[in-house]
């Protein structure tokens, strides 16, 4: 009989169930923690936005906001304290629609892409070969950006833990059913679905989601074993090349798609990296996490080699490093800011992501910045609003490659 007991008195599980038990145990905590957070059926809802926040937005005064009419909304009106009226995100596409619709002077409030001008989908793979770069928080940061910013955006989840696609509102230790994930768009065999049969609308209206979960991580080996015996008629297509296929599915219903890729230099990863129009690998400055990722680029070019000399690597539009979770005041940090902007030149982006308690509290929420309310009893509002600012800069000069890409000005 096993007589030790954990501080709470319940009993210790011996060492070979202790793995089980924990997550057992971990699984009930989030579910509970979900309860709280999100709605009691655990679904993720968003907040309507001030006038003021709308006309950020759009890029309009507060005033002109006020004076559209009500009639443009597509939900009915909610008044706050005060008498503002709230707008949900579907009423801000309604009035960009509409303002595209009557503008005059080329201000193309929205923004999609023309296929019949050469403008391709814009595929952006976020890589990072370590863990707690800000990865996933710049993938779901940059998604929700550019949807308020017009475009139509799908968010693809590579990773098997799932963060992007819990983030998002997708929880695979709250789903009562398994559901379709973006491994069963890629797998091989006859269970593999179209990847519209995946897609699944967010609470972020406008933005899409393939989720993810831990099955993903079949793909890694059933990809060495498919290849190892792949035959040159072989009609299943190569690893490299099953992401680039299945988003030319779907291609027609969006501007950009955001692919958070896993921490890792494997098959997912690569399968990514060919289907990407452009990178963006996030840095923390700091001299461990540097030298982590020339590991990851000496790798990176060495994996993609053989892919290459099989025609199955793309020239991406455009390569970019974004320095994360950055504090100006870090003497250090600056100088291996500096050192990599003297290194790499503008492939390092101008603008970085703060380190910012409004990211980590909106995060603690299981929401990113764009739609946490402001709170100033746990964020100041200059705070919130600096690291709004960030985001925008950081996000608006992606944008700016991404129109470049389309040969916009």
């Amino acid at each position: 009989m096993n007589q030790h007991v954990q501080a709470s008195g319940a009993p210790v599980p011996p060492p070979s169930e202790t793995a089980g038990h924990d997550a057992r145990l971990l699984g009930a905590k989030l579910r509970e923690i979900a309860s709280v957070v999100f709605s009691p059926a655990e679904a993720k809802t968003l907040r309507r936005f001030t006038s003021g926040e709308v006309a950020r937005i759009l890029g309009l005064t507060d005033s002109r906001v006020r004076q559209l009419s009500p009639d443009l909304l597509v939900s009915p009106p909610e008044v706050a304290p005060g008498g503002r009226r709230l707008y949900t995100l579907a009423d801000i596409h309604a009035l960009r629609a509409h303002l595209d619709g009557i503008d005059r002077v080329g201000r193309r409030y929205l923004p999609h892409r023309d296929p019949a001008a050469g403008e391709h989908l814009q595929v952006v793979a976020c890589v990072n070969f370590k863990g707690g770069s800000g990865k996933t928080t710049t993938a779901a940061h940059l998604a929700q950006s550019l949807v308020l910013r017009g475009y139509r955006v799908l968010a693809v989840d590579l990773d098997p833990q799932a963060s992007l696609s819990t983030l998002l509102g997708v929880r695979p230790e709250s789903e009562l059913d398994p559901y379709p994930t973006i491994y069963d768009a890629i797998r091989y065999g006859a269970g593999q679905r179209p990847l519209g049969a995946v897609i699944r609308p967010t609470y972020f209206t406008g933005l899409d989601l393939v989720p993810a979960d831990l099955e993903l991580e079949v793909f890694e080996f059933e990809a060495p074993m498919h290849s190892a015996r792949r035959r040159p008629d072989d009609p299943e297509p190569p690893f490299f090349a099953r992401m680039g296929l299945v988003l030319d599915e779907v291609a027609d219903r969006y501007d950009v798609v955001v692919v958070d890729c896993p921490p890792r230099l494997g098959y997912l990863t690569i399968a990514a990296l060919c289907a990407a129009t452009s990178l963006l690998i996030t840095i923390h400055p700091q001299m461990l996490d540097v030298s982590s990722m020339r590991q990851f680029l000496t790798m990176m070019d060495e994996l993609m080699e053989p892919v290459r000399a099989q025609g199955g690597a793309p020239t991406h539009d455009w390569f970019r490093y974004l320095v994360t979770r950055f504090e100006p005041q870090d003497t250090p940090q600056t100088e291996v800011v500096a050192m990599l902007r003297g290194l790499f030149g503008e492939r390092v982006l101008t603008k970085a992501m703060l380190q910012s308690a409004a990211v980590s509290n909106s995060g603690l929420r299981g929401q990113t910045v764009y739609e946490t309310p402001l709170r100033r009893d746990e964020v100041t509002g200059s705070t919130y609003r600096r690291a709004l600012d960030a985001l925008d800069a950081v996000n608006g000069e992606i944008e700016g490659l991404i129109r470049r890409a389309w040969g916009r000005a």
